[in-house]
């Protein structure tokens, strides 16, 4: 589990194709504090450690990726030089800072607005049908791991929507969010909460 407060920016220095995708992330950890098998979010997406390295403040972890993880997720992050927002897994005790965030990717959405606006950023992204009834007014959403609040949504005939996001200075200077262009697509999560609504409105279906 994890709170969608990005605790760090990593970057892909590697990727290997011997079957899954193995990447080698370097980030700023102190490798002491990785476990191997231990789940790190990156940009949302929750992978499990099978090595790690390097010296305090200039870590390294591998992880293996999927072709069903890479299928379901943002197609352009899976590359080396490729910036992400990193989260080791929550540990009783620690601050609930954001919302209870799984690391399970809901679906793909698409930046379609970027512009400044008081000093902070607005976002619009727009999301697949399937995950559109989920999304609500002032209810957190999961963008490429990032916990944040959506403050306005438009809904579409095509039934799909386009919520909006304001980004303050401070996370788009700790998150990848500030590179976002529109056009860019994003890992979206929906609140835990509404996968169980999720699976009641199927079955009430």
């Amino acid at each position: 589990m994890f709170t969608g407060i990005i605790t760090a920016v990593g970057t892909v220095r590697e990727v290997r194709h011997a079957g899954d995708l193995r990447l080698v992330i370097s980030c700023p950890y102190d490798p002491d504090a990785i476990a191997i098998g231990a789940s790190i979010a990156c940009s949302g997406v929750c992978l499990t450690v099978v090595e790690r390295g390097g010296t305090a403040g200039d870590a390294w972890f591998a992880v293996d990726v999927s072709g069903e993880t890479v299928s379901k997720t943002a197609q352009d992050q899976w590359r080396a030089g490729r910036k992400l927002n990193l989260e080791q897994a929550l540990k009783l005790g620690d601050e609930l800072g954001g919302h209870i965030v799984t690391g399970h990717v809901d679906a793909v959405g698409r930046v379609t607005l970027r512009e400044e606006v008081g000093g902070s950023l607005h976002f619009a992204v727009t999301t697949p049908a399937e995950i559109s009834p989920f999304i609500a007014t002032k209810g957190s959403v999961t963008v490429d791991g990032v916990s944040l609040t959506v403050n306005a949504l438009d809904d579409h005939e095509d039934g799909t929507c386009t919520f909006h996001l304001n980004i303050i200075p401070h996370t788009w200077e700790v998150t990848t969010l500030g590179d976002l262009q529109a056009g860019d697509e994003v890992n979206l999560e929906i609140d835990v909460l509404a996968r169980y609504l999720q699976r009641m409105e199927k079955l009430r279906r």
